[in-house]
């Protein structure tokens, strides 16, 4: 039974209780202090943001300033509170480990009460780089809309009431998920941010020019009228109201403020609750025997039998389970049909931009060995000449075809109906086709001749310490031996556009799959022979981290 459970006689006495909150944020500052005591690198991290995030705040609150008085002022002041309470809502499921000293979980065997927690970590929560942010971000907004007495007056209730909201709007939504955050489904979510981060800049930036082509901020007025009323921009929506007169409709922006932060303080207590009594997957046994993958089934029973067919399958399985390979495909596939498609969307747009597919998924051939970590030495265990070597490669390379060739295909399609220029769809597809075979014969001898480590830890730690060198030179000059290798086809389609010999384009098709073919077969048999010499190298290399 947790100590929720213990009778009311067993609990802690109602003075101490009163002084937690205190002793929550000492504890923050002693960990936050100690934390930085462990390196100097640690230190100079910590000092470097800190001055960023205050010379970002002070530039966005200096910017909300000089809004004072602009008729778009409100507009942008309640969108942009909306997007930063948005922002505090979704880091937590992004970014799980981004404050590990105020995780629940960890406080589960102490005699603490809900209602006196929740508010020790909601105070403790206001410390950190991220709440000093949004407090300059909501002072800025105040500032820039705050007029007369009444706004005065609204504007000192709404900063606090916004800040609370905030991280009570964060706290809640991690500690429902904390289960979720710790598992491997929760480390994939994290890993996946990368993905939402690279496809939020594409929609930023088309959202961007539709703005710009729509005639200025006038076009966000509709939007900004919703958003006022929503719990995360009502305050400053309050603000503005009774700067206008509206007192009513102040008092009543403000109204929906405070029910939401109520209810938000409600479900986490509730969830904190939940968290600190039930029992999890660690104290009860499996309810059900595990289940015994039996036969094969799926591309398995396509292939034939032998390495090849076990290495495309376990390239599979490393897609579905493995984190960072998820991570990185899912992030290929999606940038490299938003690029094109959404130039094609806004009339700027061209077949060509299509290759950025081909492109972006010739770069999953990169460091083979690494991606295996220090599994690798299972693989090094079964090759014993160039030609175990060619043939495990080869079956790599074949795996990556087997999503790349039909997903650039489909690419190159979508986007020539919608650029409506089929005349150039041939010289689009040989293009792709003969980058992408170029990429898999450069990413083999790469992966032999620079391989390096990928840590299991952290979402965004790609490579292990003291090896950058090597992925700046696996990567970027394995994609400039790329683009080389590819001019053969790459002069001819350019040529046959300057020329006007557009009705030629379609030899580019076939040539450059043969094109491809060739030189990704010889890029696997140059990158076999060094894989088999220099295997131990290779071993000691991916399992540095």
């Amino acid at each position: 039974m947790s100590v929720l459970d213990a009778p009311v006689a067993t609990a802690a006495p109602a003075a101490p209780t009163t002084r937690l909150t205190p002793v929550f944020v000492a504890l923050k500052l002693t960990l936050l202090r100690n934390g930085l005591r462990q390196s100097s690198g640690r230190r100079a991290a910590f000092i470097v943001s800190l001055v960023l995030t205050l010379l970002l705040a002070a530039g966005q609150a200096l910017g909300l300033v000089l809004l004072r008085g602009d008729e778009h002022a409100a507009t942008v002041v309640v969108l942009l509170t909306g997007v930063m309470a948005l922002g505090w809502a979704v880091l937590p499921l992004f970014f799980p480990s981004g404050d590990d000293t105020l995780d629940p979980t960890r406080l589960v065997m102490l005699p603490l009460r809900p209602r006196p927690l929740i508010r020790a970590l909601l105070v403790s929560s206001m410390i950190g780089i991220g709440p000093l942010f949004t407090l300059c971000l909501v002072v800025g907004s105040v500032l820039a809309l705050a007029h007369g007495a009444a706004g005065i007056v609204f504007a000192v209730l709404a900063v606090p009431l916004t800040m609370l909201l905030c991280v009570a709007l964060s706290r809640a939504v991690a500690t429902a998920n904390v289960r979720l955050l710790n598992s491997r489904k929760g480390r994939d979510l994290a890993v996946l941010s990368g993905l939402v981060i690279a496809v939020g800049i594409q929609f930023v930036n088309f959202g961007a020019q539709r703005l710009g082509q729509a005639g200025g901020l006038s076009a966000l007025d509709p939007a900004a009228g919703v958003v006022r009323w929503l719990p995360g921009a009502s305050a400053l929506g309050a603000v503005d109201a009774a700067s206008d007169g509206s007192y009513g409709v102040a008092v009543l922006q403000l109204l929906i403020t405070v029910a939401a932060l109520v209810a938000l303080m409600w479900m986490w207590q509730r969830s904190l609750t939940k968290l600190m009594t039930s029992p999890d997957g660690s104290t009860l046994a499996a309810a059900e025997p595990a289940r015994k993958e039996s036969g094969r089934g799926g591309l398995s029973a396509l292939l034939p039998e032998g390495r090849t067919a076990t290495v495309m399958q376990r390239g599979l399985r490393y897609v579905a389970r493995d984190p960072k390979t998820k991570a990185a495909w899912v992030t290929a596939l999606a940038v490299g049909a938003i690029v094109p498609l959404l130039n094609a969307i806004q009339g700027t747009g061209s077949v060509y931009l299509a290759c950025f597919a081909a492109g972006l998924l010739g770069m999953q051939m990169y460091n083979q060995f690494g991606q295996d970590t220090s599994a690798f030495w299972m693989v090094a265990l079964t090759i014993s000449s160039p030609r175990d070597a060619f043939v495990e490669l080869r079956a790599r390379a074949m795996f990556l075809l087997v999503i790349t060739l039909p997903f650039t295909l489909a690419v190159c399609l979508v986007t020539a109906a919608m650029v409506g220029d089929w005349r150039s769809l041939p010289g689009a597809l040989g293009l792709s086709f003969a980058l992408l075979g170029s990429m898999l014969a450069t990413g083999a001898v790469t992966s032999a001749l620079f391989p390096y480590s990928i840590p299991q830890e952290g979402a965004f730690k790609n490579v292990a310490p003291g090896q950058g060198g090597l992925a700046w030179i696996s990567i970027l000059g394995g994609m400039l031996a790329a683009a080389l290798l590819a001019a053969p086809v790459i002069v001819p389609t350019i040529w046959m556009h300057l020329s006007d010999h557009h009705d030629a384009l379609w030899l580019m098709v076939p040539g450059g799959l043969v094109y491809a073919a060739l030189i990704g077969w010889a890029g696997l048999r140059f990158a076999a022979v060094r894989t088999a010499r220099r295997l131990p190298e290779i071993l000691a290399a991916v399992s540095k981290g």
